[in-house]
Formats: C-alpha cells, structure tokens, sequence
C-alpha cells in the first residue's frame, strides 16, 4: 500500500463511518479498486482509531458526563444497544467476510441502505427526548446496527432510521447513534488486534508513514462527516445519501454485468 492509496483509503474511512454510505462497504470497493490485499488488517485498526478520535471531540461533554456518572440510564441504554452486533460479530463473522470479498453483496447491501435512507425521511412525529428513550428503543437500534455489520449496510444510516422510527427527535436520535458507534469502534478494534496477533503482525511489519497518512486522513474526514451529517439529520435530508448509493449498486451491477 503506498502512501497516496492510504490517505484514499482514509478520507473514505473517514467520511462513510459517519455519514449514511457504508464504511465497510466502501473499503471494501476500495480494496477492491486498488487491488489491495497486503496490510488490509492492520490498516483498518488504524483508520478506525482514526475515526473514533472525531467523536470524542464532538461529543466530549457527553462522554464526560458518562465517565464521571457511568451507571445511569444511558449507560445501559447503549450497552443494550451494543450486544447485537456482539451477537452477530462473534457468530457471523465467516459470512461477514465471504460478504466483504463479494461486489454481489456488497450491490445488495447498497441497495438495502439507499430503501432504509428514504424511508428515513418519511418519519415526521419525532418528539420523543434523549430521557425518554426506552430500553425497547435502544435493543432495536441496536439489531439495526447488528445487521450493519454486512458490508454495503450503512450503521449510521440504520440506526438513525430506526430511532426515528421509534420517536426519537431527530437531535437526539443523532447523538445516541453517534455515542453509539464509540462501543461499536471499540468492539471492532479489539477484534482486529486479536486477528493482527493470531496473524503474528509485528512492528516490524508496519510502515508507520503509510499508515500514519492514513490515521490522519481517517481522523480530519471524520471530524468534516460528523459535522455534516449532524446538519442533515436536522434538516430530513438524508434521501440524498440514498440517491447516491443507488447510483454506486447501479455502477457495480453494471461491472458485474460487463465483466
């Protein structure tokens, strides 16, 4: 991997952790475009702290306030909201990786996220406030951010529909998806250092300036993708997000098609 691919590779991290596109699935068409094989690991460690750094700074006062009273209602709301996709990373996790090496699924798991997206924007009665979330709303996010796990299935794209589509308010709907994916990150990163280790990666094996290329890409794209897309949840237009995963599947299936 050099380091023009990396800094690529970490915009496009970066900005489709966030926004509603699917990160994984656009790494994936990353890899699949540049060809990459090499390095794939240990770079997705590195761009995933990359994008975690963003959230901390957006949201530093709410993760203050859970670090300085951790057992509250939110706390668990976002526990319950994280075993899900627990569930479905430790016992999906071959076919989530047959999933990430095919276009076929990933033109199907766009296809999903562009439905869900439009939808999205069709939810209009949404006063309920970060207090009254219930335990109910947050175990159905979580099995919609579960199921994002797949690549091509954007996280934030269903998750923030499924808080819609419980009563959420749109703002707060914004900032229980975005605490969240910190948990999510985290989960993600613990198991790709297992695998990093099993794979006997060692310091040796890291080019630090590729990779660094990457982290910052990962870290200032993200920071740019949480801002925007804080601004358009606000506004319902999140459909515009849908159009242009559509536009993606129809390009892929088009490939696949010719090829």
């Amino acid at each position: 991997m050099t380091l023009l691919e990396s800094i690529l590779l970490g915009i496009i991290q970066g900005l489709s952790e966030f926004l509603p596109i699917s990160s994984s699935g656009h790494l994936a068409l990353g890899h699949h475009l540049f060809g990459l094989e090499e390095d794939g690991l240990l770079f997705h460690i590195v761009v995933h702290v990359g994008t975690l750094i963003p959230v901390c700074i957006v949201f530093w006062q709410d993760i203050w306030a859970l670090i300085k009273k951790p057992f509250q209602k939110m706390t668990y709301l976002l526990i319950i909201a994280t075993l899900p996709a627990v569930v479905v990373a430790l016992f999906a996790r071959d076919l989530v990786g047959i999933a990430m090496s095919s276009l076929h699924f990933l033109t199907a798991g766009f296809l999903i996220t562009g439905t869900v997206l439009l939808v999205s924007d069709r939810f209009k009665k949404t006063n309920k406030k970060s207090a009254e979330i219930t335990y109910m709303d947050a175990l159905i996010i979580g099995i919609a951010q579960g199921i994002a796990i797949f690549p091509g299935i954007s996280r934030s794209g269903s998750t923030i529909t499924a808080a819609l589509a419980r009563g959420i308010n749109r703002e707060d709907a914004a900032k229980f998806v975005f605490l969240l994916s910190i948990p999510a990150i985290l989960g993600g990163l613990v198991l790709e250092i297992f695998e990093m280790i099993q794979e006997g990666i060692t310091l040796a094996d890291i080019d630090f300036v590729v990779m660094g290329g990457g982290f910052i890409a990962a870290m200032l794209s993200g920071y740019l993708a949480i801002r925007f897309m804080l601004a358009a949840i606000k506004k319902a237009k999140l459909r515009y997000f849908a159009y242009y995963v559509f536009v993606l599947a129809a390009v892929i299936g088009v490939f696949l098609f010719v090829s």
